[in-house]
């Protein structure tokens, strides 16, 4: 697992920088309904993405939220005074305070199905009534893109998905949240080369190849005697889900009263 608050400093850079953040915010504005004024933005990163909802959406307010000290202290530069260092677990906001939820590139992330639960039972929680959430779902899915590389890769250990479309859906409707939605976004710039790939296994990024060891030191040899050592294969294509809080439901009508005999 990467250590996210080391990273902080060549996250954007590494991950498409700026053509991929516009791409993934106009992506989840588009889920997200004309009406509502206050959005979280949880595990925001670097604030790459988040600042772009209220620069594209006049009148959006938003709220950052980050684990990663790191994370958290870039993204209060780009959104000052907007910014929460938080748990997405357990968010620090009271019930029904915003009117969108945001969590991109996250429950992939998460160590087992009862923190996706939380997550996802914490965004609810802090949902109007009418209120939309936003995930990614599906995120290693979305780096196999049928290449050589991803030819070499297809025979490496597999971990558990956390964030499983259907998995994902299920777990919202746990939680009272219906389907609002879906749509994809290019992740520009994130195409692998071989270089880069094994450049990203000696820093830990695939979880089940732990650098150093020899099944990781077969799999980089494996990516080194591809062709186009530096040419970036095809970028991943990533999938939004949007899932809705119902609204209130009126009070039911009161019986007539009984007339008198």
């Amino acid at each position: 697992m990467l250590d996210y608050d080391e990273e902080a400093g060549r996250y954007d850079a590494s991950r498409g920088g700026e053509p991929r953040a516009a791409a993934a915010a106009r992506a989840v504005l588009d889920l997200i309904p004309l009406g509502a004024h206050d959005l979280l933005d949880i595990a925001c990163g670097t604030g790459n993405v988040t600042r772009r909802f209220p620069a594209v959406r006049t009148g959006l307010r938003v709220t950052g939220v980050d684990l990663a000290p790191s994370m958290t202290r870039i993204a209060a530069t780009r959104l000052p005074g907007a910014v929460v260092r938080a748990d997405s677990r357990r968010l620090p906001f009271g019930d029904a305070r915003f009117d969108a939820a945001v969590s991109v590139w996250l429950l992939h992330l998460q160590s087992g199905p009862e923190d996706v639960r939380a997550l996802i039972g914490e965004c609810a929680r802090v949902l109007r009534p009418g209120g939309v959430y936003v995930t990614t779902v599906d995120k290693a899915a979305s780096h196999n893109v049928g290449s050589d590389i991803d030819a070499v890769l297809s025979t490496r250990p597999r971990g558990p998905v956390r964030d499983v479309a259907a998995d994902v859906v299920a777990c919202a409707a746990e939680q009272g949240l219906a389907p609002a939605g879906q749509t994809v976004f290019r992740g520009h710039g994130q195409g692998r080369s071989p270089r880069r790939t094994i450049a990203d296994l000696r820093r830990g990024w695939f979880v089940t190849l732990p650098p150093g060891s020899p099944l990781a030191d077969a799999f980089a040899a494996r990516l080194a005697a591809l062709p186009d050592q530096d040419r970036p294969r095809p970028d991943p294509v990533f999938q939004l889900r949007a899932f809705r809080k119902p609204p209130h439901q009126p009070h039911p009508p009161k019986p007539p009263a009984a007339l008198a005999g």
